[in-house]
């Protein structure tokens, strides 16, 4: 076919379908001439569209612009590059190219500037802003622009990589904030409106509905119970509100399910009644307090569940309790099968987790179980929980030496062999930091700060906040049997 005729059929096609579009267009304004919708159907959708309206109006004064930097200096060569710092669940979800696109090129003399957007919710009129703790994990600086396009520089007031929560405060007064609804509350295919920064697009507001709730065990964050919900959120919305259609906050936008940055219709946003709970810890303290059952628990199956005499998968299988602990003293016993804590169902082991968590220490809860088949009810009063850090304390103040530890308890001790040591278990090591170089290793036990002894992680993060890792700080570690000293020191 020649050129000319070619674009002569081309051109034809072209008419016929515009031609077709104005008859469909005219046949569609034609229909509603002559059937236009019934007065109480247009009055149904002219509230519903109010109602996302009034929602818009009220969150969106209260919603805020984070940006962060993190400044990583050359001579530092322990730091990770910063094309690895996000390796892992987030860069998963999020997808590698929004991660890449906030890193500027290194410069051999200045080093590395990595930056961070995303977006909080003020929840208090005196500054207090919550958002998620990957949005300003490390940072160096944070800016917060309101609404109204005023900028403040935001300090720390706590953070906790266990939720993905951080609260940050800038010196402001009678801001607009956002009432706090119950999470619990919530149903599936309920309407929400999700409100945030995505791509840097400030004051962005989407809606959709509440997909599912309860998500659990998708490897982003320690302490999982997610809302999932199909309302659009991309990057750069972590840490804005997720509102139901009275404007309370039900959720704290998180996480997406994406392998190119890009909106896929599944996001997930932290419950609020969890966030309720972290948020007075963090106000109070700058960590988070959580409570402690003292119990080993998993999953159900089918099969699992029939050598028990128990019908369905539902609830938390008990199989060990740990000695003195608040569940031994309560009298729960491996095999027990945890339905329901403090009179709300419980569907898996990771919920079961959440619920504890979430309780403030020397709370007493009623705990429901099936034993051998039989319903029993046991009040237990929650301990303390050892957690690695104590939570997050503000986590620029403790030098960068590159490992996690958490305190060694009895049954630790004895995994390890190890039994009669007090100090802190060393969990994960960074190879390229002073810890790395220094050849401590995962299972060490850390006795001593500059022979202070440490019998838990809060000691031995206070102890470590005392000295400089320029100068070198020397540690007692244990390995096996064998006992040496240790200098962890920045290099140059």
């Amino acid at each position: 076919m020649g050129r000319n005729k070619l674009s002569r059929v081309l051109t034809s096609m072209v008419i016929m379908s515009m031609t077709l579009t104005v008859v469909n267009l005219s046949a569609l304004r034609a229909a509603e001439r002559e059937h236009p919708l019934p007065p109480e159907k247009a009055q149904f959708l002219e509230n519903l569209s109010g109602a996302f309206e009034r929602v818009a109006d009220t969150v969106r004064p209260a919603v805020v612009n984070i940006s962060s930097i993190k400044k990583i200096q050359p001579t530092q060569r322990y730091q990770r590059m910063p094309d690895l710092q996000f390796h892992g669940p987030f860069r998963e979800f999020f997808g590698d190219d929004f991660f890449d696109r906030f890193f500027f090129p290194r410069d051999p003399q200045r080093g590395y500037v990595q930056q961070g957007l995303g977006t909080g919710v003020i929840i208090d009129e005196d500054g207090y802003i919550l958002t998620n703790n990957h949005v300003i994990d490390g940072a160096d600086e944070i800016t917060v622009k309101l609404h109204d396009g005023r900028t403040y520089k935001a300090e720390v007031e706590g953070t906790d990589d266990k939720t993905d929560l951080a609260l940050i405060k800038i010196k402001a007064r009678n801001l607009a904030s956002v009432p706090l609804g119950d999470s619990d509350e919530i149903k599936i295919g309920q309407w929400v409106v999700a409100v945030g920064n995505p791509f840097g697009l400030t004051q962005t507001v989407t809606a959709g509905i509440i997909s599912a709730k309860g998500r659990t065990n998708l490897g982003i964050v320690e302490y999982e119970d997610f809302i999932q919900t199909d309302a659009a959120i991309n990057p750069g919305n972590s840490g804005g509100p997720l509102v139901n259609l009275k404007g309370e906050v039900i959720g704290i936008n998180a996480a997406i399910f994406s392998k190119s940055g890009g909106y896929m219709g599944i996001g997930f946003a932290i419950p609020i009644n969890m966030v309720k709970s972290v948020i007075e810890s963090l106000k109070d303290k700058g960590y988070v307090v959580r409570g402690w059952l003292g119990v080993v628990i998993q999953d159900l199956d089918e099969s699992l569940a029939e050598s028990f005499g128990y019908q369905g998968c539902t609830g938390a299988l008990v199989s060990q309790v740990t000695a003195d602990s608040p569940a031994a003293k309560a009298g729960l016993q491996a095999g027990d099968i945890i339905i329901k804590y403090g009179g709300k169902d419980i569907a898996n082991s990771q919920q079961l987790r959440s619920a504890v968590s979430a309780t403030m220490p020397g709370s007493r809860v009623a705990v429901e179980l099936i034993r051998e088949g039989r319903h029993k009810t046991v009040s237990v009063e929650i301990g303390k929980l050892d957690t690695e850090t104590e939570g997050g304390q503000k986590q620029r103040e403790v030098p960068e030496i590159g490992l996690s530890v958490r305190t060694l308890t009895r049954e630790l001790a004895r995994e390890i062999g190890v039994e009669g040591v007090q100090g802190v278990l060393v969990t994960d090591v960074d190879p390229l930091s002073p810890a790395g170089a220094a050849g401590i290793k995962v299972n060490d036990v850390i006795l001593d700060v500059y022979g202070k002894p440490v019998s838990n992680a809060d000691e031995f993060w206070q102890q470590l906040r005392k000295h400089d890792i320029e100068k070198g700080i020397r540690l007692t570690v244990q390995t096996g049997s064998y006992r040496r000293f240790v200098l962890l020191k920045a290099s140059r």
